[in-house]
């Protein structure tokens, strides 16, 4: 069967799954044993999301000898935040300051 039109199929829109709904598939993969891809298949996830899912909870559960925790992630964002504002707080700066040399001259 042919395509009419050549453009690519709809994007699925993004959706939002509460904490408890997650818990709950993360429980089905590392306390059940199922595996990612039949879980997200019947769930309706996509096996990627549902690996992230996952690979959160192991490093929360493990203290992050397997990765960051959820603080860590939570503490390297706002690091990075405040590291993007200074950046730019610095560049205003360094431009006010030639500006400025440049005129009392």
């Amino acid at each position: 069967m042919s395509r009419m039109d050549n453009s690519k199929p709809a994007r699925r829109l993004r959706r939002r799954f509460t904490d408890e709904f997650k818990a709950g598939a993360i429980r089905l993969v590392l306390d059940e044993g199922k595996t990612i891809g039949a879980v997200a298949r019947d769930l309706d996830l996509t096996a990627s999301s549902l690996a992230e899912w996952v690979k959160r909870a192991q490093a929360d559960r493990t203290k992050g000898r397997t990765g960051l925790t959820t603080a860590e992630r939570e503490e390297l964002a706002q690091l990075r935040r405040d590291n993007r504002e200074l950046r730019l707080e610095r560049d205003i700066l360094k431009k006010a300051a030639a500006f400025f040399a440049k005129h009392q001259a």
